[in-house]
C-alpha cells in the first residue's frame, strides 16, 4: 500500500455548537486520517471523521492542559509522517488566541505542508448568538478582543489601555480575573459600564448574567458562573433584553 503524504490543517472548529463549524472545516474532517482536538470541541463534530482514523483528545481548556504546546506539536507531525493527513481540530479560530501559528512553525520546520481553515471566534459569535452587536451605529464603532490571562498568568496589559477607550471590550478567558478587570473599569470610571458573562455560548448550557461593572462580580458569584466564559464590556450589552431591567432596578435603589 502507498504510503500517504503527510500534511496538516489546522481547522477552527467555531465557538461550541458544532453545526458552526465551516463547511471546509467539515470536508478537512472527512479525508482526516488523524484528529487532534480539543477540549472547547463538541464531540458531534468527531462524527465526521472516518470511522478508520485516529482520534486523539490532546486537552487544551484554561488551567487543564492534558498535553503540553511542545508535545502536541510534535504528535501532530509524527502523526503526519506516519499516518498522512492530520486535522488539528481548535476551538473558535485557530489564530485567535489558539497558537495556530506555533504550529504552523513547527510543521514548517519538518517540512511538512500546512493549511488553515478558519474558524468563528467566539469573540464575536457568543455575543452575537445573545443579540449583542460588537459594534453599533452611535453606540460603538469598534471592539478590542482582549485575553484576561497572559501566559505568565497575570493581567494582561492590554486591559488598561482597552477600558480607556470607547470600544467594546470582548475578555476571553478572563473569569479568573474578573475582579481585577472590574476594578480596571472602574477605576476608569465605568462603574456604570454594562456587562455580560455568557457561560458554554452555543451550546445547549449556555447561560448569560448581565449587570453593570459595579456589581458583575456579585452577579457571577450568585449566579455560579463557571468557564468556558466570554464577558462583554460595552454600552452594547444594554441592548440586551436582561439588562433593560436592570437599568430599573438600580435606578430606583439609587433613588432611594
Amino acid at each position: 500500500m502507498r504510503q500517504k503524504e503527510p500534511r496538516i490543517t489546522l481547522v477552527g472548529a467555531g465557538p461550541g455548537d458544532p453545526d458552526l463549524i465551516t463547511l471546509k472545516g467539515l470536508k478537512a474532517l472527512q479525508t482526516a486520517d488523524v484528529v487532534l482536538y480539543d477540549a472547547l470541541v463538541g464531540d458531534a463534530m468527531l462524527d465526521h471523521v472516518p470511522a478508520g482514523a485516529v482520534k486523539i483528545y490532546v486537552g487544551k481548556r484554561s488551567g487543564e492542559h492534558a498535553y503540553a504546546q511542545e508535545t502536541i506539536n510534535k504528535l501532530m507531525v509524527d502523526y503526519a509522517l506516519n499516518y498522512g493527513h492530520v486535522v488539528r481540530l481548535k476551538g473558535g479560530d485557530p489564530f485567535v488566541f489558539g497558537r495556530g501559528f506555533e504550529e504552523l512553525e513547527f510543521a514548517a520546520a519538518h517540512q511538512i505542508p500546512a493549511a488553515v481553515v478558519p474558524g468563528i471566534s467566539s469573540s464575536i459569535a457568543v455575543a452575537g448568538l445573545q443579540q449583542i452587536p460588537v459594534t453599533h451605529r452611535g453606540m460603538s464603532e469598534s471592539f478590542w478582543v482582549v485575553t484576561g490571562t497572559t501566559a505568565a498568568g497575570a493581567l494582561s496589559a492590554d486591559i488598561y489601555d482597552a477600558a480607556r477607550s470607547n470600544a467594546t471590550v470582548v475578555v476571553l478567558m478572563g473569569l479568573k480575573k474578573l475582579e481585577e478587570i472590574a476594578a480596571v473599569f472602574t477605576a476608569e470610571g465605568k462603574h456604570d459600564l454594562p456587562v455580560a458573562i455568557i457561560q458554554d455560548g452555543s451550546t445547549k448550557n449556555e447561560r448569560i448574567v448581565t449587570a453593570p461593572v459595579s456589581r458583575i462580580c456579585a452577579a457571577a458569584r450568585s449566579e455560579q458562573v463557571k468557564a468556558p466564559a466570554v464577558l462583554i464590556f460595552g454600552e452594547v450589552v444594554s441592548l440586551h433584553a436582561s439588562f433593560k431591567p436592570l437599568q430599573q432596578l438600580y435606578a430606583g435603589v439609587a433613588e432611594k
